[in-house]
């Protein structure tokens, strides 16, 4: 037999091991168990509940079509770690103790700072839902990093022309990534010959913050008269924000950061309210029109309209089932080396080209934002 012949016998014969490995006979195999990690109550509950509709979504639709490729169907558990840091290890040890494998999340920059590297260590498989770059590592992201939102920020701010920049901003022990993103525009600001003051926010679950606390902070920022507002907070802190900044008739433009883009923030602000900033995130899904058939899939099967990060945990668990079936494995390893080969998928946020060196997706959806008449998350012309 020739080598090539000898080399394709040896291919045929693993993946036959491993659909009767993972079969174990006649018998039907156990289903996989994939944990989605994130913020299911608490402030940030509309964003965490979202991501866990998508990714049961996702599951539910390849169960109705057989389950992964060796016949295995899959099953979701949910880990709810409030957006907190100081439940991350928690919640990741009680994964690992379950023995998943794979989870998708978290969604929290602080939470994956203290977590993903456990996760790493136990070879569990991460497809990380944060966006500072600290958090980057084994496994692969779909959704934006803190390199990829912040020059589509900078050059906003350019085309404006502004030379005094007043931040707001949740530089608490949960808002690293609303701190590393503020960081990083200052830093281009600044290089740029703007000047930037920081005005430092608490975030809403603070007991002890008096009922003025919000307007006062605004209060403080409009007072070294800037040429915009930037809000780099998460949804709950930006709207009070934004209603503090409407109230007060301030006339400088607001940009609010891309953890305020958010079917929470719609829910709660006035009309008048939400259309004081613009936002730099990516659309809802249901303003993509490479989502149509995800947004309609999800009212079918919740009987709600979906928010904006649900899309991207659905296109992680499609990836992820994708990155099984050609790897022929259950192993972190060789998961890991399909993931990183993804090319060219069609998601349901967009076509899908993960980077094989960084896990990082190659083009991200980003772009300014506005809410429309309709009170939806519209790409602003």
């Amino acid at each position: 037999m020739s080598r090539s012949a000898c080399a394709i016998s040896a291919l045929l014969l693993a993946g036959c091991l491993w659909l009767v490995s993972t079969r174990g006979g006649s018998a039907a195999p156990a289903p996989l168990v994939i944990a989605v990690e994130g913020p299911q109550s608490g402030s940030q509950a509309p964003n965490g509940l979202d991501q866990l509709r998508g990714v049961r979504l996702a599951v539910a639709q390849l169960n109705a079509h057989g389950g992964l490729r060796d016949g295995r169907r899959v099953a979701v558990f949910a880990a709810d770690d409030r957006g907190d840091a100081a439940t991350a290890k928690a919640v990741a040890r009680r994964i690992i103790r379950r023995g998943i494998r794979f989870v998708i999340g978290p969604y929290n920059s602080s939470v994956g700072i203290a977590n993903l590297s456990l996760y790493r260590r136990r070879h569990v498989l991460p497809l990380w839902m944060t966006s500072r770059d600290e958090t980057a590592g084994a496994g692969a992201t779909v959704q934006p990093m803190n390199t990829q939102i912040a020059p589509v920020e900078e050059a906003y701010l350019k085309r404006l022309g502004v030379h005094r920049v007043a931040m707001l901003v949740d530089d608490t022990a949960n808002g690293a990534f609303t701190k590393g993103m503020a960081d990083r525009l200052r830093a281009a600001l600044e290089r740029d010959g703007a000047s930037v003051t920081w005005t430092s926010i608490q975030e809403t679950t603070d007991p002890g913050l008096p009922a003025t606390y919000y307007a006062d902070k605004v209060t403080q920022a409009l007072a070294t008269s800037p040429d915009l507002v930037y809000v780099s907070t998460y949804f709950p802190e930006g709207i009070e924000i934004a209603k503090a900044l409407t109230a007060s008739g301030s006339a400088p433009p607001c940009l609010m950061g891309l953890a305020n883009v958010d079917n929470g923030f719609l829910a709660q602000a006035t009309l008048a309210e939400a259309q004081r900033c613009v936002f730099s995130g990516v659309p809802a899904a249901t303003e993509m029109a490479s989502a149509r058939g995800y947004v309609s899939r999800y009212r079918a099967r919740f009987g709600i309209t979906p928010g904006v990060w649900g899309s991207f945990t659905y296109d992680s668990a499609r990836i992820l089932f994708a990155a099984i079936d050609r790897a022929k494995s259950y192993g972190f390893a060789a998961v890991e080396r399909a993931l990183r080969t993804t090319r060219r998928y069609p998601g349901a946020t967009g076509t899908i080209t993960i980077d094989a060196r960084t896990g990082y997706r190659a083009t991200v959806p980003v772009s300014i934002l506005r809410v429309d008449d309709r009170q939806r998350f519209v790409i602003a012309k």
